[in-house]
């Protein structure tokens, strides 16, 4: 179990260190840059800009001197948002978004394994297509369509939660938790159905059943822990994506989330910006992949030993 863990942790950090290595060169590549928009500037002054945040020197040279800061973990001052470091920008919208992502988390994951397991246990029932139902609206209509029209019925019409916002307190994060979960609530209950179906015709679920050890125990000894696995697979990825915020979510509901700083910085070229929230999503996309992959060792000696 150590070789695996060491080996997984090190895959992580190579893919870290190639997706810094690849979209610091990519932004440099693109033309244009941070001050290019700004008319109304003379070279001059453009050129005194561009040696303070040093965009004079070679690429080389910028990129060993971001690595530098790295190491210090130092992520350089914004060239968009003046006087303030994307360290800064990070941590003032990172607690709103993962405050929204891990509640989104644990919403898809239990309501979605629930909806799961009582399709595959009433399969072809009336129940079954009802849940049946729901995931494919999840999956098929769209964040910016179930988005607006939850602030009309639930905010406007019934007046239950805000329409926007964060003043509300906890009330005014429940449609955007609620928005931002059911989609991936829909991909958990079609995953946790199939599974689930197919793990009750193993032959060791055979046996359980065989011996006479009751449904309930075959079902939840037995049954779910083989039926767990490509869930818990999906959930690594659909965690880092959910827990970093969703940019229409955080549109719609004015949350402000690191999703509006990342539109930002990407439009008006702010390398540093840019840089730091890529190597979150990177960072977290990654841990959550090792994550999964640790635990699904642990559940399955077959996975650590593949």
């Amino acid at each position: 179990m150590l070789r695996f863990v060491l080996k997984r942790t090190g895959d992580g950090l190579l893919t870290l260190a190639a997706l810094v290595t690849l979209t610091f060169f990519a932004l440099r590549l693109a033309p244009g840059g941070p001050f290019s928009r700004n008319r109304k500037i003379s070279p001059e002054v453009q050129a005194n800009i561009e040696a303070a945040f040093h965009l004079d020197e070679p690429v080389i040279q910028q990129f060993g001197r971001y690595l530098w800061g790295l190491a210090h973990l130092d992520l350089g001052p914004s060239t968009r948002f003046r006087d303030y470091s994307v360290s800064d920008l990070i941590a003032s919208g990172l607690p709103y978004s993962l405050t929204i992502g891990f509640w989104a988390v644990v919403v898809a994951t239990f309501v979605g394994i629930g909806f799961g397991l009582i399709g595959a246990l009433r399969r072809n029932s009336a129940t079954d297509y009802a849940v049946g139902v729901i995931a494919v609206t999840g999956i098929a209509v769209p964040i910016f369509v179930i988005g607006p029209l939850a602030q009309v019925v639930f905010a406007l019409n019934l007046n239950w939660v805000p329409v926007a916002g964060t003043d509300g307190g906890w009330r005014s994060l429940v449609l955007p938790i609620l928005v931002l979960s059911l989609p991936n609530i829909a991909y958990i209950s079609r995953l946790t159905r199939s599974a689930m179906i197919e793990t009750m015709r193993e032959n060791y679920v055979r046996t359980a059943r065989a011996k006479g050890i009751g449904p309930t125990r075959t079902i939840v000894h037995h049954a779910l822990t083989g039926a767990m696995l490509p869930v818990i697979a999906y959930l690594g990825p659909a965690t880092a994506a959910i827990i970093t915020g969703s940019i229409l979510i955080e549109t719609i509901f004015a949350v402000p989330g690191i999703g509006r700083f990342f539109v930002d910085a990407a439009l008006n070229r702010d390398y540093p910006l840019v840089m730091g929230i890529t190597l979150l999503y990177g960072g977290l996309l990654i841990a959550f992949n090792i994550a999964t992959d640790l635990l699904r060792g642990w559940m399955d000696p077959r996975v650590r030993h593949g």
